[in-house]
């Protein structure tokens, strides 16, 4: 399932990037929404009809992951049409903020409706947050402008090499989208095993699980408070790169929890402190510095890029994470995923993003 939902993107990535930048990015966000409330919302109810198959959980997860994908792109395409660049370190701020308040409630109450009102009821909830987020997208009142005209467009191939090669020669983005394809092949291993580690070699339950993960919601707020405060006190590339070694050694205290419960919800716990606000500040910075330094014309295939590269690397390390968890186990492929953050800390070190400080302050 989760190669179907991470291959879906890989295929609509970067025609995404074109639409955002030919078309209105709110439209194609509110249509996505709408879109993956009935995709998600046909599980709970297949399910209640006794007609859900895993066939349908697959697809599922396939159309899903494309609209997500178009939602993403032009969701960070969109904000710099909202606000000035003066302004884009404190919205990202305030936008991943709210996304960590909505973190600690979800995770914290998922593992209990699962357990409570069953996985497709569960579900259903998930499928009206949907239907929450498109009627949020059409409150905003600020006119959008339609990026080019129908006359100004270039075949799909063409505008897809034009924003590839905009990532490509600029030294800054290209280290950029180095780091997040390191920083998603991590990801990718560590989201392939931590469930099932968690679950089966340490003992938790789903529910005990959302209370330790929702620490998390509460640690990235903090995280994303304070990425523009590290970033006007270090650099927003020296920001990046403690963001991803705290990642990192957040994993590392998983990989070696034992399996003593108190031990090991410590070691949770100690990830959900160190590595949730790391990895905040990471994203907060690198999005900000991207949508500074890319052109507002290709900015939506830039981003749809360097997104192309992360799902590659996801899914590409997903499917090693597996292969090595059966022959080294869960706790080998959690210690590569450190190696994989470290990795993503050392290519913003050894580029001109290190020194480079883009985001305008916001005193």
């Amino acid at each position: 399932m989760t190669t179907c939902d991470v291959l879906a993107g890989i295929c609509v990535a970067l025609f995404a990037g074109v639409w955002a930048d030919r078309l209105r990015r709110r439209p194609i966000m509110i249509a996505a929404d709408i879109g993956r409330a009935a995709i998600i919302g046909s599980i709970p109810l297949a399910a209640w009809f006794g007609a859900l198959h895993i066939a349908h959980l697959y697809v599922a997860a396939f159309l899903a992951g494309i609209l997500t994908t178009f939602f993403d792109v032009a969701y960070q395409a969109y904000l710099p049409t909202l606000i000035d660049k003066e302004q884009l370190m404190e919205g990202n701020s305030k936008l991943t903020a709210s996304e960590s308040v909505a973190e600690f409630g979800s995770f914290s109450l998922a593992g209990w409706l699962v357990q409570l009102v069953t996985p497709p009821g569960a579900m259903a909830v998930d499928a009206l947050s949907f239907l929450f987020s498109a009627a949020s997208l059409l409150s905003i009142r600020t006119p959008e402008t339609l990026p080019a005209s129908v006359d100004e467009r270039r075949s799909v191939r063409t505008e897809i090499v034009e924003g590839m090669g905009a990532l490509w020669h600029d030294a800054r983005l290209r280290a950029i989208a180095g780091s997040r394809v390191a920083f998603s092949a991590g990801g990718g291993m560590f989201g392939a095993v931590i469930l099932l580690f968690v679950t089966r070699d340490l003992g938790f339950s789903p529910g005990a699980q959302g209370v330790i993960y929702g620490i998390g919601g509460l640690t990235s707020l903090a995280g994303a408070s304070a990425a523009d405060w590290l970033r006007r006190r270090v650099g927003a590339g020296w920001a990046m790169m403690g963001g991803l070694a705290c990642g990192g050694l957040g994993m590392l205290f998983i990989a070696a929890a034992p399996r003593t419960t108190a031990i090991a919800a410590t070691a949770l716990v100690a990830q959900q402190l160190i590595s949730d606000p790391g990895w905040t500040v990471y994203v907060i910075n690198q999005t900000s510095m991207r949508q500074t330094i890319a052109p507002e014309g290709v900015l939506g295939r830039v981003t749809a890029a360097e997104h192309f590269g992360g799902l590659v690397a996801m899914l590409v390390a997903s499917i090693v994470a597996g292969i090595v968890a059966d022959t080294a186990g869960a706790r080998f492929v959690l210690m590569l995923a450190a190696c994989c953050m470290f990795a993503a800390a050392f290519i913003i070190f050894r580029s001109s993003v290190r020194t480079a400080d883009d985001q305008p302050t916001t005193d």
